[in-house]
């Protein structure tokens, strides 16, 4: 299916009846509050900012995260569930989760896993950096970095600029120039981040 027949990319609030104000929070089923909190918040460095009972549940632990913008991350935990080493997939089910990394610490990130003994892979995805490796629930985790610096409230103009550019580029995914070209068209500064190499483009762990 070409892009022509598919829905328009836009930055633009669609014509729906209701419309979010932003991200809450996202809630995961994890496996127990000790290796929960020795992955998120003492590896990836999450303030631990609420526990309570699981309100549907009082068995269970809701474990309250703050993922470093005040955008919250929860699991409902419980001490009779080890932690996993894989997740099913399928539809509903959740492929992957995605937080941000300042590009100064990004090569730090690096070393900071492996010194904790998890695996990861580095991507060049054209448009920004990932790591990826597993949490202790087996769930893929992306830790990413941006190529240059977008001004937050400016980042969905940006974004679909570049989805512009790539389309009268022809290309399969957004690239580089995609991004820096954006930014320009905009009037934006183009400040690049000096970021590692990286394998370029589709892959994953």
């Amino acid at each position: 299916m070409s892009d022509d027949s598919q829905p328009p990319v836009t930055p633009a609030p669609p014509d729906s009846p209701v419309h979010m104000s932003g991200t809450d929070h996202i809630t995961i089923w994890g496996s127990n509050a000790e290796d929960t909190i020795a992955f998120y918040r003492d590896l990836l460095g999450m303030p631990l900012v609420l526990r309570q009972p699981n309100l549907d549940d009082p068995s269970q632990t809701h474990l309250f995260f703050d993922t470093g913008d005040g955008r919250i991350l929860t699991f409902f935990v419980s001490d009779d569930r080890p932690s996993a080493k894989g997740q099913r997939g399928g539809v509903g089910a959740v492929h992957h989760l995605c937080f941000s990394v300042d590009p100064d610490e990004y090569e730090d990130t690096m070393d900071a896993l492996e010194e904790a003994g998890h695996r990861y892979n580095v991507f060049d995805r054209g448009i920004f950096h990932s790591i990826y490796t597993h949490d202790n629930n087996g769930l893929v985790i992306e830790l990413s970095t941006d190529k240059y610096e977008i001004p937050d409230d400016r980042r969905g103009e940006v974004l679909a600029k570049a989805q512009e550019l790539r389309e009268d580029d022809g290309a399969e995914y957004a690239k580089d120039e995609h991004l820096r070209g954006a930014i320009e068209a905009l009037g934006l500064e183009v400040v690049e981040h000096d970021l590692p190499e990286a394998s370029a483009g589709t892959g994953g762990l």
